[in-house]
């Protein structure tokens, strides 16, 4: 799934209504995660605070009724993409750090890291450890193999 630049727009929006609800403050927010839900159906996209609070929404037109089976991993980096390319403003939201931004399905169910932030760390997403299984096996088997 590509995003159009209709959906980047809508996406964008949204953070800046975050930009404005967390602005830089010398009391910052006791917030620890920022979480997006998405309805795949509906393309609804909710956020909402530590305490299911809701923040703010809009509807991804582009997302409404989207079967594909990789939809949630495909708006994942779609978002991820829009957090980096706005990070200037995301780093200095008065949140106190760390805190993360994470994206659920319509249940509320995990689905991936979308930023994370901690003092003068800032991570986007993915998944860090991917890959070290195998190269753990590959490396414990050339070991043993000598």
């Amino acid at each position: 799934m590509k995003a159009t630049p209709q959906t980047i727009q809508q996406i964008e929006r949204v953070i800046k209504k975050l930009n404005q609800k967390f602005p830089p403050s010398e009391e910052p927010s006791l917030l620890t995660d920022i979480h997006i839900r998405l309805t795949q159906e509906s393309g609804e996209l909710l956020i909402f605070d530590d305490d299911d609070n809701e923040i703010t929404r809009c509807v991804v037109e582009e997302w409404i009724d989207n079967k594909e089976s990789t939809f949630f991993d495909d708006a994942t980096e779609i978002l991820r993409r829009c957090f980096q390319k706005n990070s200037k403003e995301i780093d200095n939201w008065g949140i106190l750090k760390p805190y993360s931004v994470v994206l659920e399905d319509e249940d509320g169910e995990f689905v991936g890291e979308i930023y994370m932030a901690d003092d003068d760390t800032f991570i986007f997403g993915g998944d860090l450890m991917k890959g070290l299984d195998e190269d753990l096996d590959k490396f414990l088997k050339d070991l043993f193999d000598d």
